[in-house]
């Protein structure tokens, strides 16, 4: 049986953020607020596009394998602000790259989407149909948030995370994985203004997206604990066994509740939602990165992951990382310069956001 290990990992985080401080001249809240309620206190804006998010984190997870883009077999890019869909961003992915030839695909499970992309890559691998596999995950949430509303303005982020996934014979990888979807309730977080089922007569504004928080709050911290656990019987291991809880950062008081179902102390447990907000698919990409970066991964690490969005999709994993934690090259890929602060970039969508409001 063939193993897909990690082998790269790479990220891209914009340069420009917003404060909680400077939110609040958006919409009526303080850093209080936000940081009590959510656990966030800045959020990044990209001046590109998801596709160059994507582009730039895929790069350096390829230099930190040591291998040639032209050897990948497949792309998958997990987003839900693709830069286009059709066609699907992917293909402009595998074309920056150099992945000549490789499959190239998007997926959409919103927040889980890196999970979902992560098992989708390691299925192949284990068949024997693929050697190789980039799986990123880039977000543009910014680009759908209404801001004149303050429930989902202060949450939202962008940023890009991705690994190289490489076929070996030894144990290493995505060893456990669960992923399902509560469709009953899916209306408690979507975007009810995008898509082919509008009338196509009728325009459209910024972004409706409603977000029901308390019973959003419930049914992550149930269904990631849940399938957490699940995976756990399948992998046969116990909580002790895991070195490494890298959760989805949606909000810093669902991340502790499932800490604390799962009994896992904090020294275990990766946090990074203070600096970046919920960047969906993103976040446990960007997180497994930071999480090498800090030292918390080391070698033969037992992680466990787990995610919960839209949907209502959910996912859970059991990754036993391998020997390496350095990188075999460092990449030198970078996003353009960008001249603008977090709110002048976002500046235009505010005021139509605003003026498009019920008085």
């Amino acid at each position: 049986m063939s193993y897909a290990h990690i082998t790269g990992w790479g990220k891209c985080i914009p340069p420009a953020s917003i404060s909680n401080d400077e939110i609040s001249e958006i919409v009526d809240t303080n850093d209080e607020w936000i940081t009590t309620r959510t656990g966030i206190k800045s959020r990044r804006v990209s001046h590109v596009s998801t596709a160059e998010l994507a582009t730039v984190a895929a790069k350096h997870a390829i230099d930190c394998a040591g291998i040639d883009a032209k050897d990948i077999d497949l792309v998958i890019l997990a987003t839900c602000t693709p830069s286009t869909v059709v066609a699907n961003t992917a293909s402009m992915v595998q074309k920056n790259i150099g992945a000549t030839g490789a499959a190239a695909m998007d997926t959409n499970a919103a927040c889980s989407g890196f999970l979902y992309a992560l098992q989708a890559a390691t299925a192949q691998i284990q068949a024997g149909m693929i050697k190789k596999a980039v799986v990123i995950a880039a977000e543009r949430m910014t680009w759908y948030v209404n801001w004149a509303r303050r429930d989902s303005a202060v949450l939202f982020g962008d940023g890009a995370g991705a690994v190289v996934l490489e076929a070996a014979d030894t144990p290493a990888g995505l060893l456990g994985t669960k992923t399902g979807c509560d469709s009953e309730d899916r209306d408690i977080l979507h975007i009810t203004n995008f898509g082919s089922d509008l009338n196509k007569y009728e325009p459209i504004g910024p972004s409706d997206l409603l977000f029901e928080g308390r019973e959003i709050f419930k049914r992550a911290v149930k269904g990631m604990s849940e399938a957490c656990d699940d995976v756990l019987t399948q992998a046969n291991l116990s909580l002790d066994d895991i070195n490494v809880l890298v959760p989805h950062q949606a909000n810093l008081r669902i991340i502790q509740a499932i800490q604390h179902r799962l009994k896992v102390p904090d020294e275990k447990v990766m946090v990074n939602i203070a600096d970046y907000g919920n960047t969906s698919a993103a976040t446990i990409a960007i997180a497994l990165c930071e999480a090498v970066e800090k030292g918390l991964i080391k070698p033969h690490s037992n992680i466990m992951s787990a995610a919960f969005g839209a949907g209502l999709t959910w996912a859970a994993s059991y990754i036993k990382w391998g020997e390496r934690v350095t990188p075999i090259k460092v990449s030198d890929a970078t996003l353009p310069p960008c001249e603008l602060t977090g709110l002048e970039l976002v500046a235009p969508a505010v005021k139509a956001c605003k003026e498009a409001e019920p008085s």
